[in-house]
């Protein structure tokens, strides 16, 4: 309990940084992983190629090997001086993305065809139809794969510490190099962890009931 205490601020520092990183890469992953599973579905063959490879490669990279390539190939060759925290984030968004749009073609495959047919029957474009008709209801089954990729979204960000992102395991590492005890220190960034996945848990239930109800 010191070790907390006589460090609150530099754990507070941490865990707020463990938080902002999930919810930024998560909306980068939300965002993007949609829109790749559109193209996945689209009639049109090089937007099918291009979300395929997508996912093939990213699913097929290792996370470290991103955040290098991240952190020491794109400031060297797109855009220097980019603060490490936004480095971080868009590796970590990118790599969940490819997750997240397989989640989102396997739902999109539960909606009856029928559904999409008659959408295009009554004059809408493919993306009106995606995003009006079919997207809604493949929700309800979107949701609870969702829910795992984000809880693993939020424990790879423990990687980011490595690459001098502030964030919990940053924390852990600092003290543990000062001579703190590890395992009192692990429990304190376990217990962090939790709180957040847990968060994120009781949220997609929330989410997943409240469309129940709706239906």
């Amino acid at each position: 309990m010191n070790v907390l205490l006589d460090h609150f601020s530099d754990f507070r520092a941490g865990f707020l940084g463990t938080l902002s990183i999930t919810v930024v890469s998560s909306v980068i992953a939300l965002l993007l992983g949609i829109l790749i599973a559109g193209f996945r579905v689209s009639p049109v063959p090089p937007l099918r190629f291009f979300g395929t490879a997508w996912v093939t490669l990213l699913r097929n990279t290792p996370l470290t090997l991103l955040f290098l390539v991240s952190f020491f190939v794109v400031p060297e060759i797109l855009f220097p001086g980019m603060s490490t925290f936004v480095l971080g984030a868009i590796a970590l968004g990118l790599y969940t993305s490819a997750f997240v749009a397989e989640a989102v073609r396997s739902g999109v495959s539960t909606v009856p065809l029928g559904q999409a047919e008659a959408a295009r029957s009554l004059g809408m474009s493919f993306s009106q139809t995606l995003r009006l008709v079919v997207l809604p209801q493949a929700t309800r089954t979107v949701l609870p794969p969702l829910s795992s990729i984000f809880i693993a979204l939020t424990k790879n960000s423990a990687i980011a510490g490595a690459f001098s992102v502030t964030e919990l395991f940053g924390w852990q590492k600092l003290l543990s190099d000062q001579g703190y005890d590890i395992v009192s220190l692990f429990f304190w960034v376990a217990l962090g962890y939790l709180v957040i996945t847990f968060t994120l848990s009781g949220v997609f239930r929330l989410l997943e009931r409240r469309l129940e109800v709706a239906r």
